[in-house]
């Protein structure tokens, strides 16, 4: 932490919250990051509706070619790249969310302010190295992924959605800034207001204006660009944040640097192994089990589903960082044990839920995403896809919680570890290991990752018991 430490006794509402109850402020600060994220996933899921032709007739008469099959491929094929662009920025909030609010436990006002305004200039350092490398390369490296008229349609989307990167990396950062001082419902309102703005655009872009998947880009940037307006509104105008930014004479710190990136790094690697494996599954999709566009679409389409049930956890995962981080910072050892095992069992049960709800549900899911003629070949092996990765979502509510709290206490190269060996260890190895076992093959690539998933959570869950239980003992 800095060494220029000054206390602060105005605390805002949110740090009290931190500071309090480990229970309540779970709950508090969880609830509305679980709405933020659930309402986020239903456009993800409203998204791929769109995209696959669902409700064209009610906004115009006319086809639109490019939607159905192929544009769900097309943005399957770019959904990763997309994803590191959240990896990126994720780990970099999760990094400043961490340490601020370790920070705010300490009452090192100065630090966490500190903390804020490097966050911010990183933002912009690290969005423009990522337009920069992927908008002129996106004409070569998409259409070697896929084929035909989903690599053309995956060029136009892609180009759009790097052109306006900025307003992905500046959300993920200034929300996270808001959770790491407590602030959740201001976070949760601006995520919000994004989506619903990102739903109502994109059926008007995509079959109004008959942009098809590009329409759905452009959507995406316009409203994320409203909601970085609100951000900006205030965290830099409104002025009633815990933290303030002071820009004039900014000069990069090296503690403070460090403080950020010991999980921040850590935290985009850990996001940015998933997006990996999504490219190396797609890869492993059409190379291997000669899947093909199909097989792309099933793991595409069905994947946002599966995340319609897994980013709760990654709300209630928020929570998580800054209420333990507050505690380490406080040196509470107590009530951060609380805090951790206390988010495991409410994850757990969430997690099962919403297992049983889409497995009943599956046959539903599936026919929305199959109305479209040439969809309608995809859709028996879609609801097999959702009905059996259910599996594993209980236990991915352990090892979420339990990565969360080594990003808070800032052991984000315990957490990345740990992802790594579900990620790029176990997921693509059992994928390609349990292909030749199944037919059609296609199958033993979802059973690899049921199968890496459990395993992978179990090893998470263990470690973070065993950190936790370690650090009460040091102080006894």
């Amino acid at each position: 932490m800095t060494s220029e430490k000054t206390t602060n006794t105005n605390h805002t509402k949110g740090v009290e919250t931190l500071l309090g109850d480990p229970k309540k402020a779970i709950i508090k600060l969880a609830i509305p990051m679980i709405i933020a994220m659930s309402v986020q996933t239903i456009y993800n899921f409203a998204d791929a509706l769109f995209v696959s032709g669902f409700g064209s007739s009610l906004f115009t008469s006319v086809e639109i070619a490019a939607t159905g099959k192929d544009a769900l491929a097309a943005v399957g094929l770019v959904f990763p790249f997309f994803m590191m662009a959240i990896a990126l920025s994720t780990g970099l909030g999760i990094g400043s969310a961490s340490a601020i609010s370790r920070r705010i436990g300490a009452e090192d006002k100065t630090g966490a302010d500190n903390v804020a305004i490097h966050s911010i200039m990183l933002t912009g350092l690290t969005a423009l190295i990522y337009t920069a490398i992927l908008l002129p390369s996106a004409t070569f490296f998409l259409p070697a992924l896929g084929t035909g008229d989903a690599a053309t349609m995956a060029v136009s989307y892609g180009q759009i959605i790097f052109a306006g990167s900025i307003v992905i990396f500046f959300i993920n950062v200034a929300t996270a800034i808001l959770r790491g001082e407590g602030d959740a419902k201001r976070a949760m309102y601006a995520i919000i207001l994004g989506t619903i703005l990102n739903i109502i655009l994109d059926p008007l872009f995509i079959f109004t204006f008959e942009l098809g998947v590009a329409g759905a880009a452009y959507a995406t940037i316009l409203s994320m660009g409203v909601t970085c307006l609100l951000l900006i509104y205030w965290l830099f105008f409104r002025k009633d944040t815990y933290v303030n930014f002071h820009f004039k004479e900014f000069r990069f710190k090296k503690d403070i640097l460090y403080d950020i990136f010991r999980v921040g790094i850590p935290g985009s690697v850990q996001q940015l192994s998933m997006s990996i494996t999504m490219l190396i599954i797609n890869i492993i999709i059409v190379k291997i089990a000669m899947g093909g566009e199909d097989g792309v679409a099933i793991y595409f389409t069905g994947w946002r589903v599966v995340m319609l049930a897994i980013l709760p956890m990654l709300g209630l995962a928020t929570a998580v960082i800054s209420v333990t981080g507050a505690a380490y910072g406080a040196q509470s050892y107590g009530k951060l044990k609380t805090a951790f095992f206390y988010s495991v069992k409410i994850g757990f049960i969430i997690e099962i839920i919403m297992a049983l709800a889409i497995f009943v549900l599956a046959p539903f899911i599936t026919g929305l995403f199959t109305t479209a003629e040439e969809s309608a070949v995809i859709a028996d092996d879609l609801e097999y896809f959702l009905q059996v990765m259910v599996l594993f979502f209980p236990v991915a509510a352990l090892g979420i919680t339990s990565s969360a709290t080594f990003q808070g206490v800032g052991k984000g190269i315990y957490s990345l570890i740990a992802t790594l060996i579900r990620t790029i260890f176990l997921t693509i190895i059992l994928s390609l290991v349990f292909i030749p076992f199944f037919t059609p093959a296609i199958i033993g690539i979802w059973w690899g990752i049921i199968i890496a998933n459990l395993i992978g959570s179990l090893i998470s869950f263990s470690w973070a018991q065993w950190h936790v239980r370690s650090l009460l003992v040091k102080t006894q």
